[in-house]
């Protein structure tokens, strides 16, 4: 606006410089709504992660509890919870082959307790490390 008076604008300049202004709040806006919704979304993923880490620490933490107990193996739950507690036990921690390996009474139980109880604590310890990691 060098040399030019306000009087000067015509009212086509004043009408885009308003139509400007809403389009660079509108652009503000929607600029904030959608990262709001992306951190929402961030956010959401963040606890199903968590929450999918809880359940699989859980898992190996009553499956080493049956073993512990002497549950009966051919009850259907039982079996499912030893054949998840399996299956999310890393191949690391094993009950036959894990990183601890017992001999002699109650070998089994020693096994299950042990490796399954270090997979879970692994469970959720890499569960938190990765919920802060997406979690804004």
């Amino acid at each position: 606006m060098l040399g030019r008076s306000k009087s000067a604008e015509t009212p086509e300049s004043t009408e885009k410089t308003e139509k400007t202004e809403k389009v660079v709040k509108t652009d503000r806006t929607d600029r904030a709504s959608r990262s709001a919704d992306v951190a929402r979304g961030r956010t959401l993923l963040a606890r199903v992660l968590w929450a999918i880490a809880v359940v699989f620490a859980s898992v190996l933490a009553i499956g080493a509890l049956v073993v512990a107990l002497d549950a009966n193996k051919s009850n259907d739950l039982v079996g499912f919870v030893l054949d998840f507690a399996a299956g999310v036990d890393l191949g690391v921690f094993e009950r036959q082959n894990g990183v601890f390996k017992f001999d002699g009474s109650n070998a089994d139980t020693k096994n299950a307790l042990v490796n399954w109880g270090l997979a879970a604590v692994v469970w959720l310890f890499v569960g938190r490390i990765v919920d802060r990691l997406v979690r804004p």
